[in-house]
């Protein structure tokens, strides 16, 4: 599914085309206290599960879950004024919820619906937003 959204979401913003990326490369930047050599750039990272209503029968178990993704979203903020800053980041994020909320991919059962955003931090010269998606999903098993 992480790699469903990467491609969404370099599909429907041009500005993120090949500066999308996984968890790997998230883990790398933390790992060596970098920064993003370009600017926008995303990161889109699974947050985990959470289980919801069961059912066992006729042979099979199912559960609804909701799967957590978030899209990390990397501005530089050192190259332009507060007024550009604030807006490039704000018509970044509306970008970006637009692409993933409402969709979904084609195996799943429901569409990413937005949970939460929020700054995470600002030092260095960037500004670090993490926008959060969950969306519906059905566990089935055959014992």
């Amino acid at each position: 599914m992480i790699s469903d959204v990467i491609n969404r979401l370099e599909a429907k913003v041009p500005q993120l085309a090949n500066r999308t990326y996984g968890a790997a490369d998230f883990a790398n930047l933390m790992r060596t206290n970098t920064l993003p050599k370009q600017t926008p750039s995303a990161y889109v990272l699974g947050l985990g599960l959470q289980g919801g209503q069961s059912e066992a029968g006729a042979g099979f178990y199912t559960q609804m879950f909701d799967r957590a993704i978030a899209v990390v979203l990397t501005f530089k903020s050192y190259d332009a004024t507060a007024d550009r800053i604030l807006d490039d980041t704000e018509a970044m994020i509306e970008a970006v919820v637009a692409a993933i909320a409402g969709w979904g991919p084609n195996d799943e059962v429901g569409v990413f619906r937005l949970a939460r955003g929020n700054l995470v931090t600002m030092k260095a010269g960037t500004i670090v937003y993490q926008i959060d998606f969950t969306i519906k999903d059905q566990l089935r098993i055959t014992p």
